[in-house]
């Protein structure tokens, strides 16, 4: 499909980060395979389309080891990965995986420290970061990704707290809604 994707002209193929399947699409004992591993497998086969998940759930990885799996992605694509990452929202995916589900604000903190951990790691020599939730201590990512950093995309419009994100730490977002619901959100974006 990705191959398709790109020789049709597409320029980029996302995957889902989730670990069953959503009941948007399909039951959840639909297979569903890691999305890193996939985005790794499309990378070896594709050589223009940006790659990325749409979007990683903060709880589901260490942000520290996040960045240096989307920094490998990135070096494998030759500097097309794209990191999507997003506060997480399917409790059922937690409990059955054994990973915490903290309560909306507690994982928008986490994501925004997930954030700045990994700006950091793509762009620092031996950043440290010491938070709520999450500290990395002089920690090392080498080699450093193709462009630089890996642009970031923020799952959500929550004008609250994950458009303030977007704003921040984002290259982009992705939105839900109607036409007017989309203006909406990108008006208070702006």
């Amino acid at each position: 499909i990705a191959t398709t994707a790109e020789d049709s002209g597409f320029d980029s193929v996302w995957v889902m980060d989730h670990l069953y399947q959503i009941e948007m699409v399909g039951p959840k004992e639909d297979p569903m395979v890691e999305a890193y591993t996939l985005l790794a497998a499309i990378a070896a086969r594709t050589k223009v389309v940006s790659l990325g998940t749409m979007v990683t759930g903060v709880t589901y990885r260490n942000p520290a080891l996040l960045a240096k799996i989307v920094t490998t992605l990135d070096l494998i694509c030759s500097g097309r990965a794209i990191l999507g990452m997003g506060a997480a929202w399917n409790d059922d995916e937690h409990a059955g995986y054994g990973y915490d589900f903290p309560p909306a604000g507690e994982r928008l903190d986490r994501l925004e420290e997930a954030l700045q951990i990994c700006r950091a790691m793509f762009t620092e020599a031996t950043p440290s970061f010491e938070g709520r939730h999450y500290r990395i201590q002089s920690v090392l990512n080498n080699p450093k990704p193709v462009r630089g950093r890996v642009p970031v995309l923020i799952g959500g419009g929550g004008e609250k707290r994950t458009l303030r994100l977007v704003a921040r730490y984002g290259d982009a977002c992705n939105l839900f809604g109607d036409p007017d619901a989309v203006r909406h959100k990108l008006d208070v974006l702006e």
